[in-house]
């Protein structure tokens, strides 16, 4: 059994001045987010969408990859890319969020990877339902978890694993959940998890477990390193906490104008502006956006855009915004059908993990 000790217990946070480490500069350089201009489109090419790899890239041939099906069920069995490509085909467009969006923000900052707000993407993803697989195979009746297993291999907080991440059954038997092997069209790309990935509607990324390979129904709780000691919320390294499962709303503004080079202000000419963005959870639908151009003195209701992507993916609002000259703090926040909101003030956990505290975006309208 995973335990929290002295090797495994969460990240440390760092100091009150310390700066980003070379091992935080390390993990960067590997993974990205989306460039926050890409905002502008309803589904983010491939090579635009956030990508977060915690081993390596795993060297997986699919002519022979092998996906296997067994624990507690009647009929456990193994099925390659070209079996499940002649299983019924869907599509769903989905929103994908790093649990950890937001962590380099925090105050004290944990240390991990470091995003800021932009590990997010809205892809196509094409592939097969998972639910009939698992009735396929006779899923047994007093089932408790699912595991999914990877392909990559590494160590973390002293821990050798494979990648592994479980879903409780009755989310796994969502008819939503599925084994994609296309994202926009083609064929998923190497670090998108080629050939076979997992992806699971309104949870973050975490659960969405790339280079596929097995399937383990289990009818005790998965204590997996993944599950039990990293993506949880707790407060400190001694509390259990709780598990990072479904994504909070969020709402992102994309930069107007043009960017400073190295800060990133945005620079404007006075004039009419449509401010627009993103807005998703992973709870309920959003409802509402709101936008503040003073810093979150006064908000103003912005405009939903009809929501055609389905039910998983995000949606489109905008604002209309007269910019004179000076300088701005741009915020949106959004509302879902729950009845959950962003926060304005920081949301703090020891592992950064679902801190969805609103965007800023800084403006300078130039005169004249």
């Amino acid at each position: 059994m995973t335990t929290v000790d002295d090797v495994s217990r969460p990240s440390r946070l760092a100091g009150p001045d310390e700066a980003i480490s070379v091992e935080e500069l390390q993990l960067a350089a590997r993974n990205h987010g989306i460039p926050l201009e890409a905002l502008r489109y309803d589904v983010t090419p491939a090579g635009l969408h956030y990508l977060l790899i915690h081993y390596d890239i795993p060297d997986v041939d699919p002519a022979t990859h092998v996906l296997t099906v067994d624990g507690a069920v009647d009929r456990p069995f193994a099925v390659g890319l070209a079996e499940l490509r002649e299983r019924p085909r869907v599509t769903h467009r989905v929103t994908l969020e790093c649990a950890g969006n937001g962590r380099a923000l925090l105050h004290p900052r944990p240390v991990s990877q470091p995003w800021l707000v932009e590990a997010v993407g809205n892809a196509e993803w094409t592939g097969t339902p998972l639910a009939p697989l698992l009735r396929d195979a006779g899923v047994a009746a007093d089932t408790v978890d699912v595991v999914f297993t990877g392909a990559d291999h590494g160590v973390e907080r002293g821990v050798e694993q494979d990648y592994q991440r479980a879903l409780p059954v009755a989310e796994a038997l969502r008819e939503e959940v599925l084994l994609a092997y296309e994202m926009n069209g083609a064929p998923l790309l190497p670090q998108h998890g080629a050939p076979l990935r997992l992806i699971v509607p309104g949870w973050y990324g975490m659960a969405h477990v790339k280079w596929l390979r097995r399937i383990d129904v289990r009818t005790t709780p998965f204590d997996g390193y993944q599950n039990a000691v990293a993506y949880r919320l707790r407060q400190d390294a001694a509390d259990p906490g709780v598990p990072v499962t479904r994504i909070e709303p969020r709402a992102l503004v994309r930069p107007p104008g043009f960017p400073d080079f190295m800060s990133r202000t945005r620079v404007l000419r006075p004039g009419p502006c449509t401010l627009d963005g993103r807005a998703w959870s992973g709870h309920a639908p959003v409802m509402s956006v709101e936008v503040t151009t003073d810093g979150g003195v006064t908000w103003t209701p912005a405009k939903l855009d009809e929501h055609t992507g389905g039910p998983y993916a995000w949606r489109r609002w905008h604002h209309e915004w007269a910019a004179t000259p000076g300088r701005y703090v741009l915020s949106a926040r959004a509302t879902d059908a729950s009845g959950r909101t962003q926060p304005v003030e920081q949301p703090w956990n020891r592992g950064g993990f679902a801190n969805n505290l609103v965007q800023r975006v800084e403006v300078v309208v130039l005169a004249g």
